[in-house]
C-alpha cells in the first residue's frame, strides 16, 4: 500500500495535543523530551496543558505542530516507513514533511520553525495585515478580486488555494476588507476574517525573508529520502538545495495546496493520504480535491492503532477500499 504523509499547519494546535501518544509510545516521548531540550523551554507542557492562547502564538504553535507530527511519525515509522512514497505539508507542515523525509534533524527542524514563527510575528508587527477565508464559488477569479481591491483600498493577494470553494486572502487590512466585499458580490457564500498575527504568505512577510534565509542556511539539509511536494509550485523535491530555496520562497508566496494534492494523486493514484498531527483538516481538503481519495487521520493512540491495522491488512484491502 502506497502511503502519502500529510502534515498540518497553524490552526490545528490545541491543548492536550499528543499527550496520549507520549503516554503510550516511548518513541513519541523521546521526541518531546528532545524538543524541550532543543528549545530550552517546556514545549511538552504547553502542548499537553496549554493555555490555549499561549499555544496559539505563532512561535509556539509552529514547533508544537512539528513536534506532534514528528511524534506520530516516530511511533509509526517502523511499521509504515517502507510504504511511504511521498509527503507534503501545509505551510509550517512542509517543514515537518522534510523532517520525516530525513532532510532535517528533529532539533534543527524545531529551532528552525521556532525562529520562523518569531520572524513572522515580528514582520506582522512591522507591517500589520490581515487574512480572510473566502468560501463558495464565485463568478470571477479570485486574482481579479484581489487586483481590484488592491487598486481601490490596499494590497491583497491570494494566500492559500486550499480546495475548490475554499481560498484564503492576505494583505493590508483595508485591502482584505475590500476583497471580502467584492468576493461576496461575486457570489462567495462567506468571507471570514482569520485570527492571525500577520498577513502570512503575502508580500507583507518579505521583511522576514532575510532572517529566515539566515536560519535556513545555518542548519544541515540532506536530500529527502522520498519526494516532498512543495507549496510554492506543487513540484516533488528530491534535492536539499531546492528544498532550502522553496522553503524560503514559501513565506511570502501562496500555498498551492489543491495543485499539490492533484499532483500527488496523479503520480500515486492508489495512495492512502495520512494526516499526521492533530485534527483532520488536510484530509478533509484532499477529499474535496480528489474524488474517491483514500484518507486517514493519525494524531492519537486510537488512530495510530487503526493505521497500523490498515497497513497490516493492505494486501487484502485492494485498491478500491476507502478508509476515509
Amino acid at each position: 500500500m502506497d502511503i502519502v504523509l500529510l502534515f498540518p499547519g497553524q490552526g490545528s494546535q490545541k491543548p492536550g495535543m499528543a499527550k496520549d501518544l507520549v503516554d503510550a509510545f516511548p518513541a513519541a516521548r523521546d521526541v518531546f523530551d528532545r524538543a524541550d531540550a532543543a528549545l530550552g523551554f517546556g514545549l511538552s507542557t504547553l502542548c499537553f496543558e496549554g493555555p490555549a492562547d499561549e499555544l496559539t502564538l505563532t512561535h509556539n504553535a509552529q514547533p508544537a505542530l512539528l513536534a506532534h507530527g514528528a511524534a506520530v511519525w516516530a511511533a509509526t515509522r517502523a511499521a509504515i516507513g517502507a510504504s511511504v512514497v511521498a509527503a507534503a505539508g501545509h505551510s509550517l507542515g512542509e517543514f515537518t514533511a522534510y523532517h520525516a523525509a530525513e532532510s532535517l534533524s528533529l532539533e534543527d527542524a524545531l529551532r528552525l520553525v521556532r525562529r520562523r514563527g518569531q520572524l513572522m510575528y515580528e514582520s506582522g508587527v512591522k507591517r500589520p495585515g490581515a487574512m480572510a477565508a473566502i468560501l463558495g464559488d464565485m463568478n470571477r477569479p479570485i486574482e481579479e478580486v484581489c487586483l481590484q481591491a488592491s487598486q481601490e483600498a490596499g494590497l491583497v493577494v491570494t494566500a492559500n488555494y486550499n480546495c475548490p470553494g475554499q481560498l484564503v486572502i492576505s494583505g493590508e487590512d483595508a485591502g482584505v476588507e475590500r476583497a471580502m466585499s467584492l468576493a461576496k458580490e461575486a457570489g462567495a457564500k462567506r468571507a471570514i476574517r482569520l485570527n492571525v498575527s500577520g498577513a502570512f504568505h503575502s508580500p507583507l512577510m518579505e521583511d522576514a525573508l532575510l532572517g529566515l534565509a539566515e536560519v535556513l542556511n545555518s542548519v544541515v539539509f540532506d536530500d529527502p529520502h522520498f519526494p516532498v511536494y512543495a507549496n510554492v509550485n506543487a513540484e516533488p523535491v528530491l534535492h536539499a538545495s531546492r528544498a532550502n530555496e522553496l522553503l524560503l520562497k514559501q513565506l511570502a508566496s501562496p500555498v498551492r495546496w489543491a495543485d499539490e494534492v492533484r499532483a500527488i494523486a496523479e503520480r500515486f493514484p492508489r495512495a492512502l493520504f495520512v494526516e499526521m498531527g492533530p485534527g483532520g483538516v488536510l484530509v478533509g481538503l484532499v477529499k474535496k480535491i480528489v474524488a474517491g481519495a483514500r484518507t486517514a487521520t493519525c494524531g492519537t493512540v486510537a488512530e495510530v492503532q487503526q493505521l497500523l491495522e490498515l497497513e497490516s491488512a493492505a494486501p487484502v484491502l485492494g485498491s478500491g477500499s476507502d478508509e476515509g
